[in-house]
């Protein structure tokens, strides 16, 4: 009988250790700043305007969380001073001059949260939201910048830019244009014929994932060291023995998704770095929220602030942290929607036609 009680002991002790480890390896929120919840023009850079919020908990029920604009373009920068106009060019003539039957159909806002930059991004972007307001009209929408006092990560930037959007649609990309931004509309396009086959359409759920997936092969990706290939793999090895198998590349700075669904998922996130597209994605499976996955044209830019080596062993350890924060209940998961089609799609979209999984 001793025997038993000396083994329950260590066990119980071994419990407690582990779950020590958990708490304190686990984010924090950040307590949120009155100047953060502001943001500045390149009209009127010095008088700081209220951002819009995702929810308005003071509204009446009709007009509670209604947007005011059609998308959402949340953007990410830290000391991105050289990069960032490298991805607003491209995007502000895309929203400016794609077809739209009316201007209202157009209409956004890009948001762009300085995470506690050091190297003058706000300014840098402010500066060139001028130059394309000059050359574009801002007829559509305009660059709202937003300063965080303390750097979050990624993540934490891009939860705070989401939970401050006013749009229908809302999309985060990462600020260094690796990705073209004229693929938004085979976004837009998989996204649509998602929210089409929901019953309840203005409450639609729906995220569509942009992909590298179809690239594993081609020079872009092959060209990168063969170290950051082989843990490539395995992360995405990893990712499948805990749970996220429906998409093949999570990482990928270009996703889209509908108001309804950043509702439901984002005040749930806590991971503030790298890892935190994970999170999304598993919360997503979870939660019934229909997933897809588009290919999407990428390319490598220089100046990645991702150290390979310490990066993925801290993304693999805050992923562990993340499911083992829900498995013991400490993160609450937000609750299941009931869409009417399934979560994951058949493989990735690449112009129209279906890349089918390798298993």
């Amino acid at each position: 009988m001793s025997g038993l009680a000396a083994a329950v002991a260590a066990l119980l002790g071994i419990l407690i250790v582990l779950y020590t480890l958990l708490v304190h390896f686990s984010p924090r929120d950040p307590i949120e700043h009155d100047s953060e919840a502001t943001y500045c023009t390149a009209a009127d850079p010095e008088n700081p305007l209220p951002l819009a919020r995702l929810f308005h908990p003071d509204a009446d029920t009709a007009s509670k969380d209604r947007p005011s604009v059609k998308l959402s373009v949340v953007v990410p920068a830290y000391n991105e001073s050289k990069r960032i106009e490298v991805m607003l060019r491209p995007a502000v003539e895309f929203l400016e001059t794609r077809p739209v039957d009316t201007e209202a159909d157009g209409s956004y806002e890009l948001l762009i949260v300085d995470d506690g930059s050091t190297d003058g991004t706000s300014e840098k972007a402010l500066k060139i939201a001028k130059q394309l307001e000059g050359e574009f009209g801002a007829k559509r929408g305009q660059i709202k910048v937003c300063r965080l006092i303390r750097n979050r990560g990624k993540g934490g930037a891009t939860k705070h830019g989401v939970l401050h959007s006013s749009g229908e649609r809302i999309l985060f990309v990462d600020a260094d244009g690796a990705t073209r931004f004229e693929d938004l509309a085979l976004l837009e396009e998989e996204l649509a014929a998602v929210i089409s086959a929901q019953s309840d359409q203005r409450a639609a759920h729906g995220l569509v994932v942009g992909s590298r997936a179809h690239l594993v092969s081609t020079e872009a990706v092959v060209k990168r060291s063969a170290l950051r290939n082989l843990l490539m793999r395995g992360f995405h090895l990893y990712l499948s023995l805990l749970g996220l198998s429906s998409i093949r590349d999570t990482q990928c700075g270009f996703k889209l998704q509908t108001r309804s669904t950043a509702q439901l998922l984002y005040p749930s996130l806590h991971s503030p770095g790298w890892i935190f597209d994970c999170e999304l994605l598993l919360l997503a499976e979870r939660s019934g929220v229909p997933l897809r996955e588009v290919g999407v044209r990428w390319k490598e830019v220089p100046g990645s602030k991702l150290d390979v080596i310490k990066d993925s062993i801290r993304m693999a350890r805050d992923l562990l942290v993340i499911r083992a924060n829900y498995l013991v209940g400490r993160w609450a998961v937000p609750s299941r929607v009931e869409t009417g089609i399934p979560v994951g799609g058949d493989g990735i979209k690449v112009n129209g036609a279906e890349a089918k999984k390798k298993r």
